[in-house]
């Protein structure tokens, strides 16, 4: 007779899975190339630069909106 495998309560299958997820995450996190600090102040330089640089893109802009809602309402007048 063929003997029934005991199937696993929940508790086991789930302390399984977990130690399945966290050995498969430190494998992956192996996997990470993290840049160096050089690179990092690099890139930080690069994004302020674009932030001012887009600040004033927008300033202008909403400047010159401004005045141009002024000289149409001046005319509505």
């Amino acid at each position: 007779m063929a003997e029934k495998a005991k199937k696993e309560n929940g508790f086991v299958r789930f302390t399984k899975k977990a130690r399945k997820f966290f050995r498969d995450c430190k494998g992956e996190i192996k996997k990470i190339v993290w840049p160096t600090p050089k690179n990092v102040f690099k890139n930080v330089g690069v994004v302020l630069a674009t932030i001012i640089l887009l600040g004033l893109f927008i300033f202008l802009l909403d400047t010159v909106f401004m005045n141009l809602l002024g000289l149409v309402m001046q005319v509505a007048k």
